[in-house]
């Protein structure tokens, strides 16, 4: 008898949750928007959507602005959502150091500091990874209004669902629970993401993919990775790991990567890889502006784009087989758009045809007529997919009701 009880309770919270995410969503989306324009798009009651903007309204969440046109009945009242009195910390942690930025809700970036994080160890980086939020807090005090939520993304196995980091590239964790030690630590709800899932779900909010619902995002940093956006949501996969597409094999006579395997294209798509070919090609003696001591990618593109023969080549090299496995990932999940971002794209007149190319000779054809390939419209660099777990939370309702509820 207690068992059914509590799980009523929890179906009933359940629905008050997808409820009011519901008409936030709409408000969200396509404010100004009336009541009655929620009812019916969200189909539901109009007396329950107007408890739930009173609900909204009383926390400070939306507002009313000005009235709608008349259309012969009495003019209705157009809702906004309220985002600058709330603000959020997005972490992206690398290797060595952390962007710790401070957004409002509409994700404006409203403060930003970069900190150096050198620790070689969990706790060690857990320590400092806390202080510099701590010493951030405080530099940016003024700027906070409600502070809400703290997000942070980063390389490796991330258990989005349990708040756990199971593996960083650079050092050891084991299980490490950040979630529930950031909470503790800061009194907020937090979340944890993995960077290039969280930035495409930030494209998918702000960027290039907005105009549409399935997306694939493909990063070519330090290493290649992608990130699957399906009906307008993040595909996570049964642990939440899902598009390493730089671990997709192809070149099988090619380079051993630190997966063990032989050709993953992370060993050509990668900033290192990239410019490790450079200078491999000027060791034998291919004419250049570029030199040993001028290699990194900002200069390989400035070659490329100004028509030097050998970072041409280089780019179009990458853009080749980056093509293969983008074909690959086509005919799995035929999306709407492809996104590219990373410092390559500084060469998008070179790189995105030799992708594109390969795409035409190698995905489907259904799946590839009218399916752009475009460059990322975010900065892969910032915290904008940390703040992009953060705004999912709201939509969802899995932060707006801890708010309403508080």
């Amino acid at each position: 008898m207690t068992t059914g009880g509590q799980a009523q309770i929890g179906n009933i919270d359940l629905v008050k949750q997808l409820n009011s995410a519901a008409v936030y969503r709409l408000i969200d989306r396509q404010g100004p928007i009336s009541r009655i324009q929620i009812s019916d798009l969200s189909q539901l009651a109009p007396a329950s959507v107007t408890k739930i903007t009173r609900q909204l309204i009383e926390r400070g969440l939306i507002r009313e602005v000005d009235q709608q046109a008349s259309t012969g009945g009495r003019r209705a009242i157009s809702i906004i959502t309220e985002t600058r009195a709330f603000n959020t910390i997005g972490v992206r942690l690398g290797r060595s150091d952390a962007t710790i930025m401070l957004f409002d809700l509409s994700g404006k970036s409203l403060a930003e500091e970069l900190y150096p994080l050198p620790q070689r160890t969990q706790e060690t980086l857990e320590d400092a990874l806390f202080e510099a939020i701590a010493d951030f807090c405080e530099r940016y005090q003024r700027k906070l209004r409600e502070l809400i939520a703290i997000s942070v993304t980063l390389p490796g196995l991330v258990d989005p669902f349990n708040g756990m980091i199971r593996c960083m590239p650079h050092i050891s964790v084991n299980d490490w629970p950040l979630v529930a030690r950031l909470e503790e630590r800061f009194g907020l709800t937090s979340f944890v993401g993995h960077d290039i899932r969280s930035l495409a779900l930030a494209e998918h909010y702000f960027g290039a993919s907005r105009d549409c619902s399935d997306s694939i995002l493909v990063r070519v940093h330090r290493g290649t990775g992608a990130g699957i956006i399906a009906n307008g949501a993040i595909f996570l996969g049964s642990n939440g790991n899902v598009g390493e597409i730089g671990h997709i094999q192809v070149d099988p006579l090619g380079e051993r990567c630190h997966c063990g395997n032989f050709g993953c294209l992370e060993t050509i798509a990668a900033n290192h890889a990239i410019e490790n070919r450079v200078r491999h090609l000027l060791t034998q003696g291919y004419p250049s502006s570029l030199t040993l001591d001028r290699c990194q990618m900002q200069q390989i593109c400035q070659a490329a784009n100004g028509g030097d023969a050998l970072a041409s080549e280089v780019i179009e090299h990458v853009g080749r087989h980056l093509g293969k496995a983008i074909a690959i990932a086509i005919n799995l999940f035929n999306p709407q758009k492809i996104v590219i971002a990373g410092e390559i794209t500084a060469a998008d007149k070179v790189l995105l045809p030799a992708i594109q190319g390969c795409i035409n000779t190698q995905a489907l054809k259904a799946f590839r007529i009218n399916l752009p390939v475009v460059r990322s419209q975010v900065d892969h660099r910032s915290a904008i997919g940390a703040f992009a777990l953060a705004k999912r939370a709201m939509l969802n309702g899995i932060l707006l009701q801890r708010l309403l509820e508080g």
